[in-house]
Parts: C-alpha cells; structure tokens; sequence
C-alpha cells in the first residue's frame, strides 16, 4: 500500500507478470528457457481505472493476440469486487538468451492465436 491507502501502481505491473510467468511455465511445461531460448518483455503498459485496496483478492485475467514471427501480444484486466480496476498490456518476444536476439515463436505458442489476430 501507498501513501494514499491503495495499491502502490508498481504492484499492478507484478500482478500481470505473475500472471504471465504463470502461464509461459503451464503452457511450456516448466521448459519455458529450453534450448536457450525464452520470452523477455519489450514494454508494458497499464491503464488504472480504480485503486486496488487492501484487503482483497485481486483476479488477473490473460488474453493473448497478435501474433507475429517472433512475438505476441498479452492483455491483462485486473479485477477486484467484481469490478476491472486495471487493464494492462505486454510485448513478449522470443529470444536467443546467448545472443538477445529474436527467434520464431515456438509453435505452442503460435498455435494458440490464429495468425493477424
């Protein structure tokens, strides 16, 4: 919590990334850096609508779209009382880890959203 009672903004960021190392190791079975490549995020952003309070449970919620060769686009909402308090967004790009360059998009993660979506 902040100064002003609420969740301080940074704390949004860490509930979306949660989401999102959550569902790379579900859908890459605990592999996600494999053959030395791996996601990496190329920018965020977050739009807060409410302040998230204490107490509460927050729900992260994760789409995926646009998919390109290398990357995908992630969308988050940040739910509390019923009410989305935050909607955020990620570029995840596949890479090289020994060179930080980008590599195609593994197939199972292509597979999930059709191409231009």
């Amino acid at each position: 919590m902040d100064m002003l009672g609420h969740v301080n903004n940074t704390v949004y960021f860490r509930y979306m990334e949660q989401a999102r190392i959550e569902w790379i190791y579900a859908m890459m079975e605990g592999r996600a850096y494999d053959g030395g490549h791996g996601p990496v995020i190329v920018n965020a952003s977050c739009t807060f609508r409410e302040p998230l309070v204490y107490p509460g449970e927050v729900e992260v919620r994760m789409f995926l779209g646009d998919a390109g060769r290398s990357s995908i686009g992630s969308y988050y909402e940040l739910w509390l009382d019923g009410r989305c308090r935050a909607d955020g967004a990620a570029r995840i790009v596949w890479t090289d880890r020994a060179t930080g360059r980008p590599v195609a998009l593994p197939e199972s993660v292509r597979t999930l959203v059709p191409p231009n979506a």
